[in-house]
């Protein structure tokens, strides 16, 4: 097609086209690499059946992918003022609707219900950086019915989401998406892929929806509680973590004694806990405080 996107001449000339400024609040880096294009749509495993919702569509470069490929496309853009090239980009598509809303705000769950009857979608999106967790933990937290979501987010925080225990990087953001989900690291993608070039190296994550969560957990809100409390002092072991936290109730010799009956050293680090032992300490203190 002729307002085929995806390349950088393409790019530069619908932003001169329409004298575009970006907004550094947005976080607004447009991909201007079809090979990790082609990788997103490939991991993301759209086909005709499939309702995309897509987050921050920006010129329509990956929508006009996703478009070729999908039943329907429905573009969340925040910025009203690329309303009017997306108006262009993707104007030779029936199958996408574009909506001007902060996705944060907007109900995705009724969204669902209207185009793809409450069936499960899939989300794929080039995420601010400043605002991928609040994002992709909404997506989860809201039981919208979710395939799939397969996002381009800051090489860290993607490789924060697949960390294991014991590792710099695993933390309370590791263990709430391995809850709902199953995340894999598809391809790195360096700053020369976008324009503007971002400072920092980019990745595509897909993270694979759980039917149902990985481990049993009597009170999932109380495991979170004690996943956070356990990683806002990660130099500290886990039972002085915990008792320190202003958002739990138990006495010391009660978190002792659950550390205990796990079968743990009193002196172990949150750090060195996998998510089923996050479930099971959550489970002994819920018996404790019930």
């Amino acid at each position: 097609m002729e307002n085929k996107l995806g390349n950088p001449q393409k790019t530069i000339e619908i932003i001169q086209k329409y004298q575009f400024a970006f907004q550094k609040k947005f976080g607004q880096n447009f991909l201007i690499d079809s090979r990790v294009l082609d990788k997103i749509i490939g991991a993301a495993e759209i086909t005709d059946e499939d309702l995309v919702l897509e987050i921050g569509p920006g010129i329509g470069t990956m929508t006009q992918y996703l478009a070729e490929r999908a039943r329907q496309v429905v573009a969340v853009e925040i910025d009203k003022n690329l309303i009017p090239i997306l108006n262009e980009t993707l104007g030779d598509f029936q199958n996408v609707v574009i909506i001007n809303e902060d996705i944060l705000k907007l109900d995705i769950g009724e969204l669902t219900e209207i185009y793809n009857g409450g069936r499960p979608i899939k989300v794929v999106a080039n995420l601010p950086y400043y605002i991928t967790t609040p994002i992709i933990m909404g997506l989860f937290e809201s039981n919208v019915p979710i395939a799939n979501i397969t996002v381009m987010v800051q090489k860290e925080v993607a490789e924060r989401m697949q960390a294991g225990p014991g590792t710099k990087d695993y933390g309370a953001l590791s263990l709430a998406v391995q809850y709902y989900a199953n995340p894999y690291i598809v391809a790195n993608v360096p700053p020369n892929c976008f324009i503007p070039r971002p400072n920092v190296g980019s990745a595509v994550i897909r993270l694979t929806r759980y039917e149902k969560p990985p481990v049993d957990v009597e009170d999932s809100g109380l495991m979170f509680r004690l996943i956070r409390a356990s990683f806002n002092q990660r130099r500290k072991t886990l039972q002085n973590s915990l008792n320190n936290s202003p958002d739990l109730t138990f006495t010391k010799d009660q978190i002792a004694g659950a550390i205990s009956a796990l079968g743990l050293p009193a002196a172990v680090r949150g750090e060195a806990l996998t998510l089923e032992q996050f479930a099971n300490l959550s489970n002994i203190l819920c018996k404790i405080k019930g």
